[in-house]
């Protein structure tokens, strides 16, 4: 029992008194059944618009019609064999796993576990975690409407017209999912970005003669009380969540009066949209350019959200605050400084749910050129590759010569620690934490050469997931670092909390004569004892593909400590990992078959090498076979 109050007062004392209240009245009135006064369902329809009115007074918008300028036809195989694919039902779930819905998909229907949804809930009955249900995910996953994108693209590119496809895929689902009923009204982000996607197909097939005044009146009304749920929902968002579903939601409702002038009540959600969003990125992207998710992926998410909203603000000649684009800019810099050279990939690093919400090339998910080059375009009217993306958003940039990553790049309000010796990237994570954590990684080393990723993070698979994978694909066993008798750095909670924050880390790295030089402390493991201290020092001569490792663990008493290393398997043979203890005892590892999920969802087989000692230091030398 005094544990668990003990737990209770750090989670209060991490998230603060707003969000406890919040979350206990908020689920008060929805208990109480409060959410379905505030959100009807069987709304009565009204006209805002006819469909000539709209297309005679088009809201500023990237493009208008099938014409994008610049944008040069080519038709390639890949997209082609996409399209077809979709066309017989096969959709791309997370960006990555080829899932059969056949054409009479159920939009109630998770494809993962076969489990239906009652339609006739109303979505704050809805539970959005069920073992019996598994991934809401699934779910949401096609009525996000990102795989238009594929689908436009192909009928651009091809000049094949396939608005009857997309406008009766579009129907289908308002159809079959009435507002306010089912599991895709649980989620705000999910209802912004559909509004988003589907006013993209707006435009570009505005002169279709399938778009008919009847259904034009349809879409209206469903796009009007979805932003009417994001508006009256998104505090849930700003207090509780604080991540890229506020930034998400608060520029839908910006963009809700730009892209639907002729609605109600859009012109007042609108300048609190753009007040609100103005506030999520000044508080979650950090003032060096970081995020407060710890995640790659997520990162990426905010980068799309900033060039939609940056270049439809300058579409309405409207500015936002600077904040938003010296943040926007800071992020260019943290990314690029991430990303291999050789393949664009960053870092496989925190959490990773496979969105990609607006994709406009035929790039692996992994590879972030094309979207960090869209909004260097909207900032700065200059791109460094040719991924034609930048064309849809209306913009006809300059082309520059090749990115150039600095040799050491600190960015100390996370945490981030990168050096950069020619094609040999060193990915070092040091941080503490003022917001929320995601996963207990702290002090993991990445390590790239040449284009591979030989020491890699492990991922984080699945959200909704056995414990055990929880625990591996989260925590302190799935990165490259020291654990104590097995345990997180942090103590796991449930869902997405954590308990005892690192709250002390410090970190630096340098070149000294000639060899790079990081060095860190975090103070870590509360659960296990008082003042634990981990410190890993990192060095690695310019030009060779080598790395001293020191790791000395302060305070643990008796207990064992175990330190990781997640190599590549395809490239296992090409790198060498010794360790000693701090008598120069070389230590024999415990070579295991782990796991890794580069892509939600997929998990693949890996090595894992595990040393352990009951002493206090590993002195580990890597080494990479040239």
């Amino acid at each position: 029992m005094i544990q668990k109050i003990k737990r209770i007062a750090n989670l209060i004392s991490n998230m603060g008194l707003r969000y406890l209240f919040f979350r206990i009245f908020y689920t008060i009135k929805t208990k109480l059944g409060w959410q379905k006064k505030a959100f009807p369902t069987n709304p009565k329809a009204k006209k805002y618009s006819s469909l000539e009115d709209w297309k005679n007074n088009l809201p500023p918008f990237f493009f208008y019609g099938k014409s994008i300028p610049n944008l040069p036809k080519q038709p390639n195989e890949e997209l082609k064999e996409t399209y077809k694919e979709i066309q017989k039902g096969v959709f791309t779930f997370f960006n990555k796993t080829k899932i059969k819905l056949g054409k009479d998909y159920n939009w109630l229907v998770n494809p993962a576990t076969g489990y239906r949804y009652n339609i006739q809930k109303h979505w704050s009955e809805v539970a959005d975690l069920s073992k019996e249900a598994g991934d809401i995910k699934y779910v949401w996953e096609k009525a996000r409407f990102s795989f238009l994108y594929d689908v436009i693209r192909y009928d651009y590119h091809f000049e094949d017209d396939q608005s009857e496809f997309v406008f009766g895929e579009i129907e289908d689902f308002i159809e079959k999912n009435p507002i306010n009923q089912g599991p895709n009204y649980k989620c705000s982000q999910e209802i912004s970005l559909r509004v988003l996607n589907w006013t993209f197909a707006l435009y570009y097939y505005k002169d279709s003669t399938n778009l008919t005044e009847a259904l034009f009146q349809k879409i209206m009304h469903s796009i009007y009380w979805q932003i009417h749920h994001v508006y009256h929902n998104i505090h849930f968002s700003r207090i509780t969540v604080r991540n890229n579903h506020a930034i998400t939601e608060t520029l839908m409702l910006y963009l809700s009066a730009k892209l639907f002038p002729f609605m109600p009540n859009v012109a007042s959600w609108s300048t609190k949209g753009k007040k609100w969003f103005e506030q999520e990125i000044a508080y979650q992207i950090y003032e060096d350019g970081t995020f407060l998710q710890f995640s790659m992926n997520y990162h990426r998410v905010v980068i799309q959200l900033l060039t939609w909203g940056i270049q439809l603000a300058k579409c309405n000649d409207e500015k936002f605050s600077q904040v938003v684009y010296d943040r926007a800019q800071k992020s260019l810099d943290f990314l690029d400084a991430c990303s291999d050279p050789i393949t664009g990939k960053l870092p496989n690093y925190g959490s990773n749910d496979g969105a990609l919400f607006f994709k406009l090339t035929n790039d692996d998910y992994r590879i972030y050129r094309s979207q960090l080059d869209d909004l260097r375009a909207v900032l700065n009217n200059y791109v460094y590759y040719d991924s034609n993306s930048v064309f849809w958003y209306g913009i006809n940039p300059e082309k520059q010569s090749r990115l150039v990553i600095p040799e050491i790049n600190q960015f100390e309000k996370s945490g981030y620690y990168i050096s950069q010796d020619g094609n040999t990237k060193t990915f070092i994570r040091c941080g503490a934490y003022k917001d929320r954590p995601f996963q207990s990684d702290n002090l993991h080393v990445d390590i790239w050469a040449n284009g591979i990723n030989y020491l890699r993070d492990s991922g984080s698979y699945k959200y909704n997931t056995s414990t055990d994978e929880l625990n591996y694909f989260n925590g302190t066993e799935g990165h490259n670092t020291v654990s104590i008798a097995k345990a997180n750095q942090m103590l796991k909670g449930g869902r997405f909390i954590w308990f005892y924050w690192v709250k002390k880390a410090k970190a630096t790295l340098q070149k000294e004569n000639d060899t790079f030089v990081f060095e860190g402390t975090i103070e870590a493991f509360k659960q296990l004892g008082k003042n634990i201290q981990h410190t890993r020092k990192v060095s690695k001569p310019v030009g060779q593909n080598s790395w001293e490792v020191t790791d000395t663990i302060h305070n643990k008493g008796n207990k064992t400590i175990y330190q990781y290393w997640h190599l590549h398997p395809d490239y296992a043979d090409a790198i060498n990992i010794t360790t000693t203890d701090e008598d120069g005892n070389e230590i024999q590892p415990v070579i295991e078959e782990k796991w890794f999920s580069g892509y939600y969802g997929v998990k693949e087989k890996a090595i894992r090498l595990t040393f352990a000692s009951e002493k206090n230091v590993f002195n580990t030398t890597i080494r990479i076979k040239q």
